[in-house]
């Protein structure tokens, strides 16, 4: 009889277990509508093992107030406008567009930037065939343009990024998983409010940081360790590393650009009928790299990475011609400044990945 009942026991935890689903905070910069921005929450959020306790907004690649009524779009047209969305930093820790408008003066032009504009307005793949222009971000932070997709109805909850990040990883103490594709000052402000709030995690993955990206894109191949998350807000990305983090893990430039969004991918989206395809297929047009997307699927399936380096890593703060860049060490190698170690990848399952994310924007069974 005490068998039988152990082995009962046994069972219903392990059924118990089963069903427990993976906790993710999704701190984002919410561009839209579509791109890679809103295509890579959709990933965790079609993901059926997956709880999305919440979404946190930073400045990125638009204005927070702009990237949060995307966002609530596209909760609302997907069939997830359950989730809480709460707006976080407008602007960088100590970074200012002034600054870097000086600083192109002096020390020369950077592609990408985000809320503050962008250098070129046909931004593609090198030697594809370029998709609708790129919107220019160049208004004012508060300034909402029109919204193709529509406006939402539903709103922001009232409590700022910070302060939902610390309540919900107290609330799942050990549980939740940071997942931050922006810059991270949303995540160094929680850092800096709660000394525990990284600890009490089960960790970071990120979408940040280059090591030696081999590509002939211009963005890259003459500035290798530029990367736009970290350029934006160098102070945030530091303390973020330095953070007591049970593990790092970084999606680098290194292995983004060999991950991307092909038009094959998007005529295989566009044949679903689903409200999550139908979203990609009308407002996802542009052909890119799948930054965040990998950052995301590689946190469901950390299978379809197939190289990693385990180094320790900060940002420069020199506020000279390399702010914002990445640096890294060896054990032997590293400065005694608290770096922590990060699992930077660097080379992916490129097949198994593509249809991952394909499957997942078409599945009739995602929540």
């Amino acid at each position: 009889m005490r068998t039988k009942i152990f082995l009962l026991l046994l069972a219903l935890s392990a059924t118990f277990c089963y069903a427990q689903k993976r906790l993710v905070l999704i701190d984002q910069d919410g561009g839209g509508p579509g791109g890679s921005d809103q295509m890579s929450m959709l990933a965790l959020l079609q993901a059926p093992q997956v709880e999305v306790l919440g979404i946190t907004m930073v400045t990125g690649d638009a204005w927070r107030d702009e990237e949060t009524l995307h966002t609530l779009r596209m909760l609302e047209l997907t069939g997830h406008a359950n989730i809480p969305v709460a707006r976080g930093a407008v602007f960088p820790l100590v970074r200012s567009q002034v600054e870097t408008r000086l600083s192109a003066a002096l020390d020369g032009k950077v592609e990408w930037l985000g809320a503050w504009g962008q250098s070129l307005s046909t931004e593609q793949i090198p030697g594809t065939t370029p998709g609708p222009p790129v919107k220019s971000n160049a208004h004012g932070p508060y300034e909402i343009p029109p919204m193709p997709e529509g406006q939402p109805t539903i709103k922001a909850i009232d409590e700022d990024a910070a302060h939902f990040l610390i309540r919900q990883v107290r609330a799942h103490p050990h549980q939740v998983t940071i997942y931050a594709a922006g810059p991270l000052t949303n995540i160094a402000l929680a850092i800096s409010i709660d000394p525990e709030f990284a600890s009490l995690t089960q960790g970071i993955v990120l979408m940040g940081g280059s090591l030696t990206p081999h590509s002939d894109d211009p963005e890259f191949a003459s500035d290798p360790r530029h990367e736009f998350n970290f350029w934006f807000d160098p102070e945030a990305a530091h303390i973020v590393l330095h953070a007591d983090w049970p593990r790092i893990v970084a999606t680098t430039v290194d292995v983004s650009i060999k991950a991307p969004f092909t038009q094959q991918m998007l005529d295989d989206i566009s044949k679903s009928t689903t409200p999550t395809a139908r979203y990609i297929a009308a407002w996802s047009q542009r052909r890119y790299y799948l930054w965040d997307e990998l950052t995301a699927c590689a946190w469901l399936d950390p299978s379809i990475i197939t190289r990693e380096k385990v180094l320790y890593m900060d940002v420069d703060l020199s506020h000279g011609p390399s702010y914002g860049d990445t640096m890294t060490w060896s054990e032997k190698m590293k400065p005694a400044t608290g770096v922590r170690l990060v699992h930077a990848q660097t080379d992916l399952d490129l097949e198994r990945f593509q249809k991952m994310f394909v499957d997942l924007m078409t599945s009739k069974d995602a929540k």
